[in-house]
């Protein structure tokens, strides 16, 4: 059985958008956000906020990732997620690839993702990484180490050591990217995601929207299969 989705329509803006190892103790003064146990979330009209006229193309687009595919692609798809998160892992490993290959590289949709760090200090540190390897623009390399590393909650895999090695691997220029988060240079970009998510009326990761071409939001909650974002891709791309 499908989930419920709702869908509500942006009052605002038009689907525009443009698109030596230093051995450091890599982070210092960091935030951190209530712990909160990660779960598919059920959709119910209490879901999507009672204005929808606060709801603008912004929220999707800012403080986010760069986009992945071809920005001129008719359908957007925006995950928010977490990357301690289980059901954000099964999701990477079980369904991106698939849509990847049958939209993205066919430039039919194109994805932003968003921090919603709602695990742990380890999330935000993680996703700290991710922006500053953006920086030598590698933001989808370091996303995807991250998600092939994934090993459990707030257990330490996505501590500063394994993030330095995980820059490592990369071909980073360490020295950059260390200072990069040393100095948490991109902290109120994730606040923001955060303040975003919240606004969205989410509670858990991962939660997807995707947006057509009229501007029409579809909102999925939790970890779906495959089938469930090609038909709604589908609908859209035949709009």
């Amino acid at each position: 059985m499908y989930p419920k989705i709702e869908k509500f329509v942006l009052h605002g803006p038009s689907l525009g958008i443009g698109a030596g190892i230093a051995a450091v103790s890599i982070f210092a003064a960091f935030f951190a956000f209530n712990m909160i146990d990660t779960q598919e979330v059920e959709l119910t009209p209490a879901d999507i906020p009672e204005s929808n006229e606060e709801i603008t193309m912004e929220v999707f687009t800012a403080n986010g990732s760069p986009i992945l595919g071809d920005p001129n692609a008719p359908v957007l798809m925006v995950e928010f997620g977490d990357y301690q998160c289980f059901f954000c892992n099964k999701f990477f490993h079980d369904t991106e690839d698939d849509i990847l290959k049958n939209y993205v590289e066919t430039g039919k949709v194109k994805i932003i993702f968003k921090d919603f760090t709602i695990i742990g200090p380890d999330s935000v540190n993680a996703a700290h990484g991710a922006h500053c390897a953006n920086e030598q623009g590698k933001f989808w390399q370091y996303h995807d180490i991250l998600y092939n590393n994934w090993d459990g909650e707030n257990n330490g895999w996505a501590g500063s050591e394994n993030l330095l090695n995980f820059a490592t691997q990369i071909e980073l220029d360490i020295d950059q990217w260390s200072e990069c988060m040393l100095d948490a240079k991109y902290q109120q970009k994730i606040i923001s995601s955060n303040s975003d998510a919240k606004s969205l009326g989410l509670t858990g990761t991962p939660a997807f929207f995707v947006i057509g071409p009229d501007a029409k939001v579809t909102k999925i909650g939790g970890a779906q299969p495959y089938d469930v974002f090609q038909r709604i891709f589908d609908t859209e791309l035949a709009k």
